[in-house]
Formats: structure tokens, C-alpha cells, sequence
């Protein structure tokens, strides 16, 4: 008899940690690597120096936490403000400016929806996530889920950068399991871009294949 695939919390969070990987990586921060240790503890905290909590509940409930130093902090956002063509003299010199809030609450909203399309499509189910909340701290804050949990489990990873900057990533969810229990076809979500783009390569192949019939004469006369 086959066995049955069974994803579970680490599961989870491991999908989890390549949306961080891979929204940074688009965000002109290549190489932010997570461990590949993984650390139980017993609660969410928000951490100095920059704080961020997302909420998400649907096919689970849970919570994510994103804890930057300062120094990590500014260098994601450098990094991505500068990918935009940002000139480097007019970005942001503190971790506690307004601007740099908003960018990382970016960042992690576009992290938090990375994972939840990815277990809409793995995992076939759909969870919905609350605002991203950003905010710069002196002292560690417990953040608790204003859900009831029936087995909560909280997970911490800790994420480098190239500079050798460190920031963590905390999960809080109920202990689950999701059990396959036949093969199923992945269909991937076509990112709106690339429609753009194949629309676009589709009207230049069409021009091609007809531009060598058209009757040049026909389109002078008509004043074109």
C-alpha cells in the first residue's frame, strides 16, 4: 500500500522561509540564506530593533513574526531601494524614519502573500492574512493570537545577509497535519507580468506571419 505524504508544521514553516528567501531575493537581496536549524520556543515576541507581525487564519490560524537588528533592517532597504534606481543620497539614514517602516511592512506583506499562494497551491486549502504591522522597538513585546489554539506551536529561524547582518523569523500556528491522499496537478498562478509579456510576444509573432502578405499598395492607398 502507498504511504501517505503528510505535511506538517516544519513542512510549513520551511515553505514559509523560501517566500522570505525569494520576495528578498526580487527585492535586489540576493543570497539571505535560513538556517537549517530550527528552534522550538514557547512564545511570539516582537524584538528590537525592528518588529513585524502578520495574521492569518482560514484553512489554519497562526502568526508571523519578522524581528530585523538595525543593521539588517537598513540593509534590506538600501539594497531594495537602490534596485529601483533610488539615488543612495536620498534614502533614509535611521532604521526609525517612516520611510524605512514602510518599505519593510512592504516587504513583509509581499512575503506573507508569497506563502499563502504557495499553500493555496500545495497544501489546497486557503488561509487569509490581516495588514502587516511594522514598528521600531526598544523592548521585546509577547504577541499573542487573539485566537483560540487548540495545540499552539511557535518555531523560530534565523535568516543572514550577505553583509552578515541577522534577523529571525517566528511562526506561531495550531499543530496540523495535512495528509495527501491521492496525486494531485499543481496549477501555478501566472504572475501578472508574464501574461503582460506573452500578450505582447503573441501580437509580435501575429505581426510577423502577416506583415509578409500584406499588399503594400492596398495600404498606400488607404493612407497608411
Amino acid at each position: 500500500m502507498k504511504k501517505n505524504k503528510i505535511v506538517a508544521t516544519e513542512d510549513i514553516l520551511l515553505t514559509l522561509c523560501q517566500s522570505v528567501s525569494e520576495v528578498l531575493a526580487a527585492a535586489g537581496n540576493r543570497e539571505v540564506n535560513y538556517s537549517p536549524m530550527v528552534q522550538k520556543i514557547q512564545k511570539t515576541c516582537l524584538r528590537p530593533d525592528l518588529g513585524c507581525f502578520v495574521l492569518f487564519d482560514g484553512g489554519f490560524s497562526g502568526l508571523v513574526v519578522i524581528n530585523f537588528t538595525s543593521q539588517a533592517a537598513m540593509e534590506i532597504y538600501r539594497k531594495y531601494m537602490m534596485s529601483m534606481g533610488m539615488p543612495e543620497s536620498e534614502l533614509a539614514q535611521f532604521h526609525t524614519s517612516d520611510e524605512v517602516g514602510n518599505v519593510m511592512g512592504e516587504l513583509m506583506n509581499q512575503i506573507v502573500g508569497d506563502f499563502t499562494n504557495k499553500v493555496r497551491i500545495d497544501l489546497q486549502t486557503s488561509i487569509n492574512q490581516s495588514q502587516p504591522k511594522m514598528m521600531a522597538i526598544n523592548k521585546q513585546v509577547q504577541i499573542l493570537i487573539n485566537t483560540q489554539l487548540d495545540q499552539p506551536q511557535a518555531r523560530r529561524v534565523t535568516f543572514s545577509t550577505p553583509e552578515h547582518n541577522i534577523f529571525y523569523l517566528e511562526l506561531a500556528m495550531d499543530k496540523t497535519e495535512f495528509i495527501q491522499l491521492h496525486e494531485f496537478e499543481k496549477v501555478e498562478q501566472e504572475h501578472p507580468d508574464d501574461i503582460l509579456a506573452n500578450a505582447k510576444q503573441g501580437n509580435y509573432e501575429v505581426a510577423d506571419q502577416v506583415s509578409p502578405d500584406v499588399d503594400e499598395d492596398f495600404l498606400r492607398d488607404l493612407g497608411l
